[in-house]
């Protein structure tokens, strides 16, 4: 059959949607004739805007083409199934496995050992379809404007570090007084690191919490709710490593091959969330019996201790973060 017309759905969120971008590449590499359109919340738009592989990046309905001869439904629910009804008789939904989560959460029964990470999952749900791993991990393309923002913020000539620091759920976040003292330890040392805090608007109370038990705060610069996501995202590409909580920025850093220090809380790599094809390295409590508490994260720790972030200590993370910002240390 000829593909000539392919439409691909996921409409949220960022670290999902970044995650797609390997199977967007891959599909553009093997129909390079093919119109390929992407369905996307109006919010995430700016993710994909630039990506060279996508012909239309679309949020309306309405302005997407009756039929394809291919569609792809990475969301795969309700909504998303309205969209691609009746577009193409050759449709290919990612099937989630919410079942093994459920397992793994609710009776630790783990039969998530050796699961895919999810752009690796992604490409097997159009194995039909006959493409081949080019081997390399997630894109963001950063426009001339957002770049030359980023180059003009970055203008103190010193190792930095980008701390993402929020998360949509609670059981996501390392502590900010914790997060304090990692930076007030960073500091402490010779030539002290430019840190850069990083998130949306949601964040920028924990942002406060942080700065406000951070001793010096020469060295710290707080962008959290005052830059667009491609803003944010030039602000990765320059910096030397990331600090990160499980989160959308994350996975916005993987895809510029950046060392990450991830802490993980209430998540656990079985669910395929991990960094993808990036240099990194998990700090987690992974014996916890309690562990995880949701596949999705939580708005308290529901056994009240938070024993799967307060049991990870600043010195640990600090250990880490200097082995990411070394140039001689290779992970």
């Amino acid at each position: 059959m000829s593909v000539t017309s392919i439409l691909v759905i996921r409409l949220s969120a960022i670290g999902d949607i970044i995650l797609t971008t390997p199977l967007v590449r891959q599909l553009r590499r093997k129909f390079p004739q093919a119109e390929i359109d992407f369905f996307i919340k109006p919010a995430y738009r700016s993710i994909l805007a630039e990506n060279p592989y996508l012909s239309a990046v679309v949020s309306e309905p309405e302005k997407l083409k009756s039929q394809y001869d291919v569609v792809i439904d990475l969301q795969n629910n309700f909504r998303s199934s309205q969209i691609r009804k009746r577009r193409s008789s050759r449709v290919f939904c990612y099937q989630k496995r919410n079942w093994k989560k459920f397992l793994l959460v609710h009776f630790k029964v783990n039969v998530l050992k050796n699961n895919l990470p999810v752009p690796e999952r992604y490409l097997e749900a159009i194995a039909a379809l006959d493409l081949s791993d080019d081997g390399f991990g997630c894109d963001y393309f950063i426009t001339e404007k957002d770049r030359a923002f980023a180059e003009k913020a970055m203008a103190q000539k010193r190792k930095t570090l980008a701390l993402c620091f929020g998360a949509k759920h609670f059981t996501k976040q390392y502590p900010p007084a914790r997060y304090a003292e990692v930076i007030n330890k960073l500091f402490a040392e010779q030539p002290p690191v430019q840190i850069l805090l990083l998130g949306g608007k949601e964040d920028a109370p924990l942002a406060k919490a942080i700065s406000a038990n951070v001793a010096d705060k020469t060295h710290l610069r707080d962008f959290s709710g005052q830059c667009t996501l491609g803003q944010t995202a030039a602000l990765l590409a320059c910096c030397d490593a990331v600090l990160t909580n499980d989160t959308g920025l994350m996975h916005m850093a993987s895809a510029f091959g950046k060392k990450m220090v991830v802490i993980f809380g209430s998540s656990v790599r079985e669910f395929g969330f991990a960094p993808y094809r990036t240099p990194h390295k998990i700090l987690e409590i992974p014996a916890l019996a309690c562990r995880p508490c949701s596949h999705i994260g939580k708005s308290q720790c529901p056994k009240k201790h938070f024993q799967c972030m307060n049991l990870i200590t600043p010195e640990s993370v600090v250990r880490a973060v200097r082995e990411a910002l070394s140039d001689s240390v290779d992970w």
